[in-house]
C-alpha cells in the first residue's frame, strides 16, 4: 500500500521599507495586510525576502533623492525589488537609476502593488491555510495607529505637487472610518491620530453625505467625526486619545474646540499655517489666508486653556523679503504656538514655485531658518517651564531595563506631543508593572526647550 503525504510549502515572505509622511505609512500597512491575507509572511529583514516593496516619498526633491537611495540599497542586499508610492509616478526616472526593478507603482494604487508580488513571488500559500483571522498588519507601536480619512487635496498650493501625485481629494466613508476606529481600539488602541492631506476638507467631495452608525446619522464631516471617535471606549468609559493633524483653519474648525474643552478630543491641533505675510501666502496661494488667525488662536484658547497648537513654516520662498521674513518673526511672537517645525524652501520639480520671480539665495534660507528655530526654541522653552508643577497625563511609548540601582526609566508623551514630531516626558524609577500604552499622571519635575522631565 502506498502512503502519500503532503507537507504545507513554506510561506513567501515580502519585507518592506516604507519612506516618507504617516499616509504613506498607512498605505504601507494596508498593503502588507492585503499581503499576509493571500498568504505572504512578513520578512524583517532583506536576506530573508523573497521581495522587497519600496514605498516611496516624492513631494521634495530630497526625499526623491533618499527613495532612489533606499531602491539602491535594496537591490543592492536583496536584488528583487517592487516600487510604490508617490515617486512612483515618475517610473522613468526610476528606472533610468535603477533598470533592475521589478515592478513600478504609483500611490496608494493597492491593487497594482499586490498584482506585482504575485507576478514575481507567487504564493506558495493560498489564504485558506490558516483558519484563524489574521489581525492587519500595523506598523506603528500597539497602543497608537494612524487613521487615514481621506486621500488627495483640492488645493494648488505653489510649492507642492500632491494632487499631482495623490489626485482630487476623496473621502473615505464615515462609517467604514468609524469601524476601522472601532476595531483599532478593540485590538489595543489608546490614541488615534487622523491623517489626511486636508483633515479639515474631510467630506466636501461627498457633500458630507450621512451614513447610518449605531443607529444614527452621521455625516461625513470632521466635526461629526470628531465627536463620534470621542464615544470609543478604550476602558471604564474613558475615550482614546484623539489627534487632529493637517487640520486647514476654516470656520468650522471652531466647533472642535469645545469638544477639546469637554475631554472628548486630544487639546491639539496640527495647523499647517506655512507663512503669516499676506504677501507670501497669497504667492503660495494657500487656502483661508485670509482667515484672522491671531484672534482665533486667543478664543480657542479661552474655550480650551490647555490647547496645544504645532505647525510648521517655509523660510526662503521665491520673494521672501526681510520685512515679509521679520513679518512671520513678529507673528510668532504673538502666536506663541507650542511646536513648530520650519523648512527651507526647496524647489520640487513641476511646482508653480519654480518659476516665481526673486529667488532667495541658499546662504540667507539658512540664517533665516537658524532666526526662526532660535525664535521657536525660546517660546517653547518657557512653555514648557510652565509646566514644571503641573500634573499631567501621559502616555507611555517605552519602558527602559532597570539600572545599577534597579531604577526603571519610561519616555512616553503629552496631550501636546505627538509621535515621532513633538517632544517626549522622561519618567524615572516608574513601576515594574508599568507598559507601553499605559496612560499615567505626571508631575512634571523640570524641563528644556522640547521635552519634559517628571515622575509618576
Amino acid at each position: 500500500m502506498n502512503t502519500f503525504t503532503t507537507s504545507i510549502p513554506d510561506q513567501k515572505k515580502v519585507g518592506m521599507v516604507s519612506l516618507g509622511c504617516p499616509k504613506a505609512l498607512v498605505d504601507s500597512e494596508r498593503i502588507l495586510t492585503r499581503l499576509r491575507a493571500d498568504g505572504y509572511a512578513m520578512s524583517p529583514d532583506y536576506a530573508g525576502a523573497d521581495v522587497v516593496l519600496v514605498n516611496t516619498c516624492g513631494f521634495l526633491d530630497s526625499a526623491k533623492e533618499e527613495s532612489l537611495q533606499a531602491i539602491g540599497e535594496a537591490i543592492a542586499e536583496n536584488g528583487r525589488v517592487i516600487v510604490t508610492g508617490c515617486m512612483g509616478e515618475e517610473a522613468d526616472a526610476i528606472r533610468a537609476a535603477h533598470p533592475q526593478v521589478l515592478a513600478v507603482t504609483g500611490a496608494h494604487q493597492y491593487e497594482q502593488v499586490v498584482e506585482a508580488v504575485h507576478q514575481y513571488a507567487p504564493p506558495t500559500q493560498g489564504p485558506f491555510i490558516d483558519l484563524i483571522p489574521q489581525p492587519d498588519v500595523k506598523l506603528t507601536p500597539r497602543h497608537y495607529s494612524y487613521l487615514k480619512i481621506s486621500e488627495g487635496c483640492n488645493h494648488s498650493c505653489a510649492f507642492c505637487i500632491i494632487p499631482d501625485l495623490r489626485g482630487k481629494l476623496a473621502s473615505r466613508r464615515i462609517d467604514a472610518v468609524l469601524r476601522e476606529a472601532e476595531k483599532l481600539v478593540e485590538a489595543g488602541t489608546k490614541e488615534l491620530l487622523v491623517i489626511s492631506q486636508d483633515t479639515s476638507a474631510y467630506g466636501v467631495d461627498t457633500r458630507h453625505e450621512s451614513r447610518q452608525w449605531k443607529g444614527q446619522d452621521v455625516r461625513a464631516h470632521m466635526t461629526d467625526l470628531a465627536r463620534e471617535l470621542g464615544q470609543l471606549d478604550i476602558g471604564g468609559g474613558t475615550p482614546p486619545w484623539v489627534r487632529l493633524h493637517y487640520v486647514y483653519p476654516y470656520p468650522h474648525v471652531d466647533a472642535v474646540i469645545p469638544l477639546m474643552a469637554e475631554g472628548l478630543l486630544t487639546p491639539y491641533l496640527d495647523i499647517p499655517f506655512q507663512h503669516a505675510s499676506p504677501k507670501i501666502l497669497r504667492s503660495m496661494k494657500r487656502p483661508a489666508n485670509e482667515a484672522k488667525v491671531l484672534e482665533r488662536l486667543k478664543s480657542w484658547r479661552a474655550v480650551c486653556p490647555d490647547i496645544a497648537i504645532r505647525s510648521s513654516f517655509v523660510v526662503g520662498f521665491p520673494g521672501e523679503t526681510e520685512e515679509d521674513f521679520q513679518y512671520l518673526l513678529d507673528w510668532l511672537e504673538e502666536a506663541q504656538l507650542d511646536r513648530v517645525g520650519a523648512f527651507r524652501f526647496e524647489p520640487v520639480e513641476g511646482a508653480q514655485a519654480n518659476s516665481l520671480p526673486a529667488p532667495v539665495p541658499e546662504e540667507v534660507k539658512e540664517e533665516r531658518y537658524v532666526r526662526i528655530m532660535e525664535v521657536t526654541e525660546r517660546i517653547s522653552a518657557a512653555k514648557l517651564a510652565a509646566k514644571v508643577g503641573k500634573i499631567l497625563p501621559v502616555i507611555i511609548d517605552e519602558v527602559g531595563e532597570p539600572d545599577e540601582d534597579g531604577d526603571i526609566g519610561a519616555t512616553g508623551r503629552s496631550e501636546a506631543d505627538a509621535p515621532e514630531i513633538d517632544g517626549a516626558v522622561y519618567l524615572r524609577n516608574v513601576p515594574k508593572t508599568i507598559a507601553p500604552g499605559d496612560i499615567v499622571n505626571v508631575e512634571v519635575e523640570d524641563a528644556d526647550a522640547h521635552d519634559l522631565f517628571g515622575a509618576i
